[in-house]
């Protein structure tokens, strides 16, 4: 338990394959209420962080930062534009920009509703480790065969019989996952979550798996300076992964040991990787149109 600040010191550089974490945002989370920032106050509080967080990549390894948008007076910043300056300065080059979407959040009344993050991956050199094999999907179209016009591949099957190579709109299906809608959608952690706990801005499991089991090897050491409720550690170790989390919270601390602990012993509910988003079926109770709303729904 910690500052991210002085506790990254204690760890050795160029010994983590990924980092993967989700910093405070600066919007006013009871964590953060002590030292509610400016926007730049903010983002020199966290550059010296990041500078310590990429010292500790290992030169084939990446950088995994979740993180959604900082608003003052009903003004919108995304706050991934800033972060990609602050990271590739560092030297770590982009890979992907990935939107999270999913479908409850704080309604806005001035502008639309919010209701999606981004997952920035960098990587700290162009030689870096990448599993395709695990997170592989069916493919869309497996009857796909190649036209005439490719020569001796002429009429044989165009995919790849292990399965479809993931874009970066991911969408948390077994089949439509990766597949032709660019958005990983899976349920942020509200009340019904199976892994909602004290923690008031928790990101899901399923998240962080996709990046654990895409960029590390098991035995790799996976890195979250603003560890939380534990999801990333989590993650680590139940794909075989060594987990490091640091916070400056004693009771996240205690809840992300407990969460470890019964993940140890089986007891540790987990929403399913690939599990499909519950849809409403028609004549529930919840999408069935109130009748207090009469006209107005109409």
């Amino acid at each position: 338990m910690g500052d991210a600040l002085q506790v990254l010191d204690l760890i050795k550089d160029n010994s983590c394959r990924l980092a993967v974490t989700s910093p405070p945002y600066n919007i006013g989370k009871e964590y953060e209420r002590s030292r509610r920032q400016t926007l730049d106050e903010y983002l020199d509080w966290l550059a010296p962080i990041i500078d310590k967080i990429c010292a500790k990549i290992m030169v084939d390894g990446h950088l995994c930062w979740q993180t959604g948008n900082y608003v003052r007076n009903g003004e919108v910043f995304p706050l991934d534009y800033f972060f990609y300056g602050l990271i590739t300065k560092r030297g770590f080059r982009l890979r992907n920009r990935i939107i999270w979407h999913f479908n409850f959040g704080l309604h806005a009344t001035k502008r639309f509703s919010g209701r999606y993050e981004t997952l920035l991956w960098f990587t700290k050199s162009d030689r870096y480790y990448f599993q395709l094999e695990p997170v592989r999907v069916p493919q869309l179209y497996p009857g796909k065969r190649y036209s005439h016009a490719r020569g001796n591949k002429a009429g044989s099957p165009s995919g790849n019989p292990k399965g479809k190579n993931p874009t970066d709109f991911w969408v948390f299906e077994p089949k439509a996952a990766f597949g032709e809608e660019a958005i990983w959608e899976l349920p942020n952690v509200k009340a019904n979550h199976p892994e909602k706990t004290i923690h008031p801005c928790q990101f899901p499991s399923e998240l962080v798996e996709r990046c654990v089991l895409a960029l590390t090897a098991p035995g790799d050491t996976v890195l979250d300076p603003f560890v939380g409720a534990g999801t990333s550690v989590i993650a680590a170790a139940k794909h075989g992964r060594r987990g490091i989390g640091i916070d400056q919270s004693i009771e996240y601390i205690d809840l992300a040991r407990r969460r470890l602990a019964a993940l140890h012993v089986g007891t540790l509910t987990t929403r399913p990787l690939g599990k499909p988003i519950r849809r409403p079926k028609a004549g529930e109770k919840v999408a069935t149109i109130p009748a207090e709303w009469g006209a107005a729904a109409e």
